[in-house]
């Protein structure tokens, strides 16, 4: 929409980190734990990686002064049903305009910045936010090692199930660091399972101090990528 909040994401671009203050966040125990505002890391194996705001102090891509990144602890196999993976939940009140579980269901792109030490194919999902289904994994290319790359992901919008219109949970979006084969499925379709990646995706978790970054994350209506708000 042209008018009102275009970006269905909040601190798309980790400017606010009021729990931790740029401190590293602890994976230990928990299975998951809150990082930059509306953003939380979920993981099923501990002590895998650690995360922080601007971890690492490299350049944001032009036009962001933050980021948020993790880096690997070990060259760690991943499990058939873990997940290690960046979220944020968006409430029903802010998604709703999207229409999704009806016949008006509106198509939305997500993108992003992204920078990461491996390259390859990557994965991360959209999914129903209150009751996990049904999921959408997506792939994006990463071409160059340790280089800012802009992502876009378009997705068609489901007209099937029940998405939360009040202040529950919209939707979920999640950037894999690593995912297993029971939590991963055909990218670029609609699943009626959990998904949080795609099948084949690259494993951040799979290299030992390997290294990812993103910022400047948006979700919004229409088939086409507006510069970030």
């Amino acid at each position: 929409p042209s008018l009102g909040r275009r970006n269905l994401i909040i601190n798309g671009g980790h400017v606010i980190d009021q729990r931790n203050g740029g401190a590293s966040v602890a994976t230990s125990s928990g299975g998951s734990a809150f990082v930059t505002d509306r953003w939380a890391i979920y993981y099923d194996a501990t002590s895998k990686v650690s995360v922080e705001q601007n971890q690492g102090s490299v350049t944001p891509p032009v036009g962001f002064s933050n980021y948020l990144g993790a880096t690997s602890l070990s060259a760690y196999t991943i499990g058939a049903s873990e997940r290690i993976a960046f979220q944020q939940t968006i409430e029903g009140f802010n998604g709703s305009a999207l229409a999704w579980g009806t016949t008006d269901a509106k198509t939305a792109t997500l993108s992003f910045w992204v920078r990461c030490s491996l390259t390859g194919t990557f994965g991360g999902s959209l999914r129903n936010g209150s009751s996990g289904t049904p999921s959408y994994p997506f792939t994006y290319s990463i071409s160059s090692a340790n280089t800012w790359e802009h992502k876009t992901v378009t997705i068609t919008g489901p007209t099937t199930g029940s998405w939360d219109s009040t202040n529950g949970g919209f939707v979920q979006v999640w950037l894999s660091l690593g995912a297993g084969a029971s939590v991963s499925g055909t990218a670029g379709a609609w699943a009626g399972s959990t998904l949080f990646s795609a099948t084949g995706a690259t494993s951040v978790v799979g290299t030992n101090g390997a290294t990812f970054q993103f910022t400047g994350v948006q979700l919004e209506v229409g088939s086409v990528a507006t510069p970030f708000e």
